[in-house]
């Protein structure tokens, strides 16, 4: 792609972005244009008017993802300020931009004495990309709390989607593909704001305590299946230290994965996918993956370069991140 096949645009457009500075993993290749829209009008006007055969594919803090060493060969789009505005529209009830973190919907809720939204300070992400995973932790999760949710589609058409047609389930929802979350309404219940805190307050210790939160790292990786613990059936499987590359599973909680220096994003895939087999071959159980993986891998031919690695279930290069 070239400028001059691209949609005039009000806000920021980069070509050949570097990634990797703005996912956890540190790792990764360039997205071929990088797309900071003004506001929701100029992310309308630009879907409409690109080539539908360009992928798209919206990008929040850069945690539970791995960005491929061959890059993202479409428009990643990734919302600023314009989208990372909370308000209280009534007493237990926030308006919340796209781009606005997990910790300022949890705090502004707080400050307004609504309870009930208190684990979105343990999710590293942006509305976005929790909205469309139905992100949760410590006993919440978003279904319990949103009501309403304001889309970009592919198409440029801008829509709002109550929570009945998100279809959610344990870590998926059933968004049409390329939709960007530029908004979402959440309702709690009254609360005390000492109370509030002092949940928040617990959940940060207990994060602190039992992540490696200071590594380079995606958050959780696999999804927990049914009656089990994705940690528990790693460490049992001996995957606890195990490294490919410099790719490392975390000591400190086995369902992390850590990059631990100048680990590409080869490895940290590589890693995730023996423990995968590890762990089936110990306890049956076949992990799914948590965390998203988007683009191409690197120095493979053209048409090898998109999926997963051999002997798993191939899966398309775009998607949504948070």
């Amino acid at each position: 792609m070239t400028t001059a096949t691209l949609p005039t645009v009000r806000g920021k457009l980069t070509a050949n972005a570097s990634l990797a500075p703005l996912v956890w993993f540190k790792s990764g290749g360039p997205a071929d244009w990088l797309f900071e829209p003004k506001d929701a009008d100029d992310l309308a006007d630009f879907l409409r008017n690109l080539d539908p055969a360009v992928p798209v594919m919206a990008l929040g803090l850069g945690s539970n993802l791995i960005v491929r060493d061959g890059g993202f060969p479409g428009v990643v789009v990734r919302l600023g300020k314009a989208f990372a505005k909370v308000d209280a529209i009534d007493a237990i009830t926030l308006r919340c931009g796209g781009g606005a973190s997990g910790i300022l919907v949890s705090s502004t809720a707080r400050d307004a004495g609504i309870a009930g939204m208190e684990f979105l300070r343990s999710i590293p992400g942006t509305v976005g990309g929790f909205v469309r995973m139905n992100g949760g932790a410590y006993g919440g999760e978003v279904k319990d709390i949103l009501i309403e949710c304001d889309v970009v589609l592919r198409s440029g058409e801008q829509r709002t989607l109550p929570l009945a047609n998100l279809g959610y389930t344990y870590r998926h929802s059933e968004l049409p593909e390329g939709a960007v979350v530029i908004g979402a309404t959440f309702r709690g219940k009254p609360g005390e704001a000492a109370a509030i805190q002092a949940e928040m307050d617990r959940i940060s210790a207990s994060r602190e305590a039992s992540q490696p939160l200071r590594s380079k790292t995606g958050g959780s990786t696999f999804k927990n299946p049914d009656g089990h613990k994705a940690w528990q059936l790693v460490d049992e499987a001996g995957c606890r230290g195990f490294m490919v590359g410099g790719a490392q599973v975390s000591e400190k909680h086995t369902n992390f994965l850590i990059n631990t220096g100048e680990a590409t994003s080869a490895d940290i895939e590589a890693l995730g996918e023996e423990v995968r087999r590890r762990v089936k071959a110990k306890s049956g159980v076949e992990l799914q993956w948590e965390i998203q993986r988007v683009g191409m891998f690197a120095g493979a031919p053209e048409d090898k370069r998109v999926g997963m690695f051999a002997g798993a279930p191939e899966e398309k290069h775009v998607g949504v991140a948070k």
